[in-house]
């Protein structure tokens, strides 16, 4: 580009003291060779060929066929939504719509679900009992409908993150920006390995378990297998990718949005002594630094799915559902193994990124035009 302009001569001035349009079309559409060819604002601080940063009162507009707006490049996972037109009360007014329709939405789908059953197949039932045994999981029907209802979380996600950030849904999946398959695979392994572990080695200082499937096992189980593996995904989506992301970025720290969403996320889980809320937040605080770490959701995603289908798996095949869905204490030994398969996992996990060497920032050098 230099060795160019020194060839042509310069266009004169005008009489207005600005340079002269020229007269030849194609050196009026000139594009410099540096400068992509195709468009969306990317955030500031991105870095042209030279290596040199864009002055910070000039952002660098990167032309990309992408929809939405980009994060800065070499932002971490938290940061994501820092976008040239980041303001911090879209983050704040985000998480209040978010949090608002995870209660709305629960609640009045599940409530339809069961009365939808009820009406078609046990009207002649009491529906105060019968939605009391399904709110209870004493029927299969009742956790189709709450798993169902948490599942909605991924859309609302995706409808906040475009709606009130203008960024693309993609972004929640990772840095890359979208889902890596290869490594969620991995996790599920690990995580079926290191969880199960934990729980087995509890049981050899507590009391072992007596295998007797209840009754009405394999409805639950097919509900366990078709829909909960949806359910914890959307929980992760919400509360470890959007509501992260959102809280993440009103600070230039990522620990702000990692430790208040695992809060959140403890607390949501309704009454627990001590002990359970200690392991639940553990669990929250885990995934949620290593989604920061490893750049995506897929680690946190697989230890979520796995200890949801076993936990209720083992259950309906040594005791009830129902007992583990109305759990709301447990020992301080329980909750140490708990803790401490979660954070074996968390470190294969985390070993397994490092040695797939995954991004972890954002690097805009490396997107495509879209097809």
């Amino acid at each position: 580009m230099a060795k160019q302009d020194r060839k042509r001569p310069a266009a004169p001035p005008s009489k207005g003291g600005r340079p002269a349009r020229s007269g030849n079309p194609a050196v009026r559409s000139q594009r410099p060779t540096d400068q992509p060819k195709s468009a969306v604002e990317a955030g500031t601080g991105q870095r042209g060929r030279a290596g040199n940063a864009a002055p910070a009162t000039e952002p660098v507009r990167v032309r990309l066929d992408l929809p939405g707006l980009l994060p800065p490049d070499g932002a971490e996972y938290p940061h994501v939504l820092r976008t040239a037109q980041y303001a911090w009360w879209r983050s704040a007014l985000g998480v209040v719509f978010g949090l608002s329709l995870f209660l709305l939405m629960t609640t009045l789908i599940s409530q339809a679900v069961v009365a939808l059953v009820w009406a078609t197949t046990a009207a002649d039932y009491s529906y105060k009992a019968y939605f009391a045994e399904a709110y209870a999981f004493r029927r299969p029907i009742g956790m189709l409908a709450l798993n169902l209802a948490i599942s909605t979380l991924i859309p609302i996600s995706w409808l906040l993150i475009t709606m009130v950030h203008q960024v693309a849904p993609r972004w929640l999946s990772s840095v890359q920006p979208r889902l890596r398959w290869r490594y969620l695979w991995i996790c599920m392994g690990v995580a079926v390995i290191a969880l199960n572990a934990a729980l087995l080695l509890s049981l050899l200082v507590t009391e072992p378990l007596h295998f007797h499937m209840q009754q009405g096992f394999w409805g639950f189980f097919a509900v366990i297998l078709l829909t909960s593996p949806i359910q914890a995904a959307a929980e992760e989506v919400f509360f470890r990718g959007y509501l992260m992301q959102a809280l993440g970025s009103l600070f230039s720290r990522p620990w702000f949005g990692v430790i208040v969403s695992s809060a959140v996320f403890a607390l949501f889980h309704g009454t627990q002594n001590v002990p359970l809320f200690i392991d639940r937040l553990a669990f929250g605080l885990l995934a949620a630094i290593l989604v920061w770490k490893t750049g995506g959701l897929e680690a946190g995603i697989a230890a979520h799915v796995v200890n949801n289908v076993f936990a209720y798996t083992i259950a309906g095949l040594t005791g009830s559902i129902a007992e583990l869905r109305a759990i709301q204490q447990i020992t301080w030994s329980t909750a140490a193994f708990d803790v401490g398969g979660f954070a074996l996992f968390a470190v294969l996990a985390y070993l397994i990124a490092r040695r797939l060497k995954l991004r972890t920032r954002v690097d805009l050098s490396t997107l495509r035009a879209a097809s």
